[in-house]
């Protein structure tokens, strides 16, 4: 079967009412967290594949976005990057959709059009982008959300996720339009941003995964792994470790923390809900709690 662009598996599963969460390489997944949260939920929920590009050379240059492959006795495996549609079901609860999209090099409008109409045909509520931006934040403090929701009970998801107000004008991604056309269907569409500190580059941000993987906890009854917790965990000591090696860096993190306060303040100020200590707690201290192991 086709929707647009998409090979569709048969049988096309009946959906109750399913949430679709979405990661966007490259353009806002620094340093792999909304690949590595959507990565995580399709192991911890065994989704199954339902869709994937019939001809995905059609959207991508493959000099950009590189084949692997593994050489042994000859040629025995060759992956072509593409986009896939996985689902999971959830008793009694709202089934979900996940998307790792990448972003097209052409024909892109076809592209946007055939995402819309899959996920309205599988009869979606609710679209959530997820992804990860550099900031001038420290690595001290608990990582900022940042985010906006595209209708009255969106809007107050963000609230509840207490993200701050997603604010930019300039060149974006031609798939920013997928949440818009789903928004104008009707469809509740929001993004939610988390802020890494420049000063950490790595492959796998382990620190970005948990503190999305806890809004969605939060909002959307996803649980934290408490081995993701303890990765995390490890990984800002590790953090800690190199940025005391570095004297430039040490010498700027009071000033990045100032500023994370004032930027804080500025925001409750404007009526924006302030990280609560609880929150606090869960990321940046070792604790007894149960944080809802998958």
């Amino acid at each position: 079967m086709r929707i647009g662009c998409f090979h569709v598996h048969d049988p096309v599963p009946e959906l109750n009412e399913p949430y679709a969460f979405a990661s966007l390489e490259p353009w806002i997944d620094v340093n792999g967290v909304g690949s590595l949260v959507l990565k995580e939920l399709e192991t911890r929920l065994d989704a199954t594949e339902l869709a994937v590009l019939s001809r995905p050379g059609r959207f991508y240059d493959y000099t950009r976005y590189r084949p692997t492959i593994r050489i042994g006795d000859g040629i025995r495996d060759l992956s072509i990057p593409t986009t896939h549609l996985h689902y999971a079901t959830r008793k009694g609860r709202n089934d979900i959709i996940l998307l790792r999209l990448l972003e097209p090099h052409a024909t892109s409008e076809f592209y946007v059009d055939s995402v819309v109409k899959i996920l309205k045909t599988l009869g979606t509520k609710r679209y959530v982008l997820l992804g990860s931006m550099y900031d001038m934040v420290p690595h001290t403090r608990p990582l900022l959300i940042s985010g906006y929701g595209m209708g009255k009970k969106t809007r107050g998801e963000v609230r509840k996720a207490h993200a701050l107000p997603l604010v930019h004008h300039g060149p974006s991604s031609i798939v920013n339009l997928i949440t818009k056309r789903l928004a104008d269907a009707g469809i509740d569409a929001l993004a939610l941003v988390v802020s890494l500190p420049q000063y950490v580059v790595m492959e796998e941000d382990h620190l970005g995964k948990v503190r999305l993987l806890e809004v969605l906890n939060m909002l959307y009854d996803i649980p934290v792994d408490t081995e993701d917790f303890d990765r995390a965990l490890e990984q800002r000591k590790l953090i800690g470790e190199k940025v005391d090696d570095s004297p430039q860096i040490k010498a700027l993190l009071p000033q990045l923390e100032k500023a994370y306060e004032l930027r804080l303040q500025t925001a409750e100020a404007e009526g924006a809900p302030r990280t609560t200590s609880d929150m606090e707690d869960m990321l940046w201290s070792v604790t007894e709690k149960d944080i809802g192991k998958a």
